[in-house]
């Protein structure tokens, strides 16, 4: 697993630890009820982590494209004013689902990075 890649994970996982360590703090004063509670909402966190994973792989497969065809027709990977409107517009989409800027800038900045990484890395081979 390359470097970028561990450290996307890493912050990802790192976001969601909140959640489970609130949750396993729930389990130590809850009854047998809340233990399968616990254990539900873990698994479908799991699945959704899995389905974050899937959804970034997908994202960057698409980044891939994008990068070939820049280094095809000569265009620089970083595109600031298009990173802003998909930054604006994952902020906006954020805040419908409850979501800080503060963290979807944090996300965003991160899968920009690996994105950046991709395209450069395809550049560097044309």
């Amino acid at each position: 697993m390359k470097l970028y890649t561990r450290v996307l994970f890493l912050f990802l996982a790192g976001l969601f630890s909140h959640t489970v360590v609130f949750a396993q703090s729930a389990d130590v004063r809850g009854s047998e009820n809340k233990g399968n509670v616990l254990q539900v909402n873990r698994k479908k966190i799991d699945s959704l982590d899995h389905q974050l994973m899937e959804l970034i792989g997908e994202r960057e497969r698409a980044v891939r494209e994008i990068g070939v065809y820049k280094a095809k027709n000569n265009i620089a990977p970083l595109q600031a004013d298009r990173f802003k409107q998909v930054l604006e517009k994952s902020i906006e989409s954020g805040k419908k689902e409850g979501l800080s800027a503060v963290f979807v800038t944090e996300m965003m900045n991160a899968i920009h990075r690996e994105s950046l990484r991709i395209e450069e890395e395809i550049k560097a081979s044309y």
